[in-house]
């Protein structure tokens, strides 16, 4: 079994290679090709192999442009770590996959799924063009920071700087773990929804980061006050309906 690995990162060719003459010592690695260019112009000019590993994100672009610039009609397995719904594309047109990191029995168990195949892989020629649409339509990732401005310079400031947000007549502020005050454009919904899972909001007035919590202690009706581990002069309450929820987060 002839094979040739597409991946850019060398460590991982290594250790890709070393797996697979281990699971198949029988198997010859005929080329690693770090980059599109490289496939494109080793496709180009030599037979193609019996099996591709490809990883999807190459330094110079993404793997599926290979199988658009060269016509390959053997199956191809991708090492990807993307979402589960683009791997369901992969199955449609029956091409295996294997998510990074991988291992050893992963590695085994699309060998032994290509072998069992081998008599009915279909030649067609994968849509690539689908699956490049489908990748340029996926999710962007979420924002890690929020713009602010100080004077004349606008400031890119990390979530996991903030200690605490709290609105202020009808105004947004964020104070950081090194006491820094600023001002931000959005509302204290907008921040909650941007700053995820690591943020509660305790009231309406105030937006905590779980990193920000010295203690929280029993009040009045069953509510609990919040201690930052930073100076702040205003009390923070967590409402008796709230506080469930509060220590369930807290305790994740």
């Amino acid at each position: 079994m002839n094979l040739v690995i597409i991946e850019d990162e060398p460590l991982t060719a290594e250790d890709l290679a070393d797996t697979l003459l281990e699971v198949a010592p029988g198997a010859t690695i005929e080329a690693v090709l770090p980059s599109v260019k490289a496939a494109v112009a080793y496709f180009q000019t030599n037979p193609q192999p019996d099996l591709i590993f490809a990883d999807i994100q190459l330094g110079d672009g993404l793997s599926f442009e290979i199988f658009q610039a060269v016509s390959l009609t053997k199956p191809v397995v991708f090492c990807t770590a993307y979402n589960e719904y683009a791997l369901e594309a992969f199955r449609a047109n029956g091409i295996d996959y294997i998510l990074k990191p991988f291992t050893k029995a992963s590695i085994a168990k699309t060998l032994q799924k290509y072998r069992q195949l081998q008599e009915s892989l279909a030649p067609a020629r994968p849509d690539y063009q689908a699956l490049l649409q489908l990748l340029d339509n996926r999710p962007a990732p979420k924002p890690t920071s929020v713009l602010v401005y100080q004077r004349d310079k606008i400031i890119p400031l990390p979530f996991d700087q903030i200690a605490v947000c709290y609105s202020q007549h009808l105004i947004t502020h964020a104070v950081t773990f090194d006491q820094r005050r600023f001002t931000l454009n959005q509302s204290l919904e907008e921040m909650e929804a941007l700053c995820g899972n690591q943020f509660f909001r305790a009231n309406r007035q105030f937006l905590v980061n779980r990193n920000a919590i010295k203690e929280a202690a029993q009040h009045l009706g069953r509510k609990l006050v919040v201690s930052l581990t930073i100076p702040f002069p205003e009390e923070i309450i967590v409402s008796k309906a709230k506080s469930p929820l509060f220590l369930n987060w807290l305790a994740k």
